[in-house]
């Protein structure tokens, strides 16, 4: 699989912010074939830092509603990904 598609888009919340700041983790949406290990090599290769672990979760889409029709998000995959000591990613630095 291509490294840049692999990582889809950096997530933004107040969470991935706070996780980032306290223990050095960062937090992508990534293509819901990728493993761990595709994960950690399109990290380590596109932002040269040093990747220690990967966890990664199945996101299920929202049910949305619009008057009488309900539809729903598309189910996405989360990867949380915690660097080596001293690594920074500087797309995040002042969000």
């Amino acid at each position: 699989m291509d490294l840049y598609s692999v990582i889809k888009r950096a997530v933004l919340t107040e969470k991935s912010t706070f996780v980032k700041d306290l223990s050095n983790q960062y937090v992508f949406d990534v293509d819901r074939r990728a493993n761990k290990i595709e994960i950690a090599q399109a990290v380590e290769k596109l932002f040269k830092v040093k990747v220690l672990n990967v966890r990664t979760m199945k996101v299920h889409g929202k049910k949305k509603r619009l008057g009488r029709i309900i539809g729903e998000k598309p189910d996405w995959k989360k990867a949380v990904v915690t660097l080596a000591p001293g690594n920074r990613i500087e797309i995040y630095e002042g969000v």
